[in-house]
């Protein structure tokens, strides 16, 4: 077209062809915004943030879950699994208090106390046993007094025991077995009122056992002659000297007579 026939135009197509190449230029930007929204839709950075039904917004991402129901450090930094804990083991367990033995005693007069602590000791059920002096008058007596009958002291062992291994009858049959119960104030060649044959009951049941006890020795026919042996109450129990405990074991004898 030449510039007479251009020049000879009417301006209505003039202004329509116009309006045409503005409609065109509307799409195309349009179409570059569309695509641009249409690849910030795919980004991590862009997209549309309004969370569908059911699901979390982007911002407020589920925490990752882990596997075998371990749980996650929640460290933004670190998203290393952390170890479940582990399953309770003697290590991290308040370990039970060993029960403590409710221990007892028992506190006999045979003669000579050496003899005695030594038959005690080997019963199964006896804790301890030490030999000393009881059932007298004087604060701390020696062995030298007691002999010589001065504080009216017995001779006694005093047997420590558990009740759940050994009962008391048990103690009392072995007592009554150990030395001869119808002698008064001696044992053998051994004479004096430190020699008697006794009983310290260290509680009322006690004392009602050995009560019954000799009642049932004395109507056994065992012995000719009426037991003597006495049951009293415990009094202060003097321990006797070092040399005195465990002195036949200490020696490697069984009784005095092998002495």
């Amino acid at each position: 077209m030449n510039a007479s026939t251009t020049s000879t135009m009417s301006p209505n197509i003039v202004s329509t062809r116009a309006a045409g190449r503005l409609r065109a230029a509307a799409l195309s930007l349009t179409a570059v915004v569309l695509a641009g929204l249409t690849l910030g839709a795919c980004s991590p950075r862009g997209g549309d943030q309004t969370a569908k039904p059911g699901t979390a917004p982007a911002s407020q991402s589920q925490p990752a879950k882990a596997s075998n129901n371990q749980p996650i450090n929640k460290d933004s930094t670190m998203n290393t699994p952390i170890s479940p804990a582990p399953a309770s083991t003697p290590a991290n367990i308040a370990s039970e208090p060993a029960a403590e033995v409710k221990a007892q005693y028992a506190t006999f007069g045979a003669g000579c106390f050496w003899g005695p602590e030594l038959r005690f000791t080997k019963l199964d059920g006896v804790l301890d046993a030490e030999v000393g002096y009881t059932g007298g008058k004087t604060l701390n007596p020696t062995y030298e007094q007691v002999c010589n009958e001065e504080t009216g002291h017995v001779e006694v062992v005093r047997v420590k025991f558990d009740p759940a291994k050994v009962s008391y009858r048990r103690l009392l049959e072995e007592f009554f077995t150990m030395h001869d119960p119808t002698q008064v104030n001696r044992q053998g060649p051994d004479y004096g009122t430190q020699y008697r044959t006794a009983v310290f009951a260290n509680t009322p049941e006690q004392a009602r056992e050995a009560e019954a006890f000799k009642v049932e020795l004395g109507a056994s026919g065992k012995f000719k002659r009426p037991i003597a042996t006495s049951v009293e109450p415990a009094q202060t129990f003097y321990r006797a000297e070092d040399y005195h405990q465990d002195y036949l074991k200490k020696r490697g004898i069984e009784s005095c007579g092998t002495l």
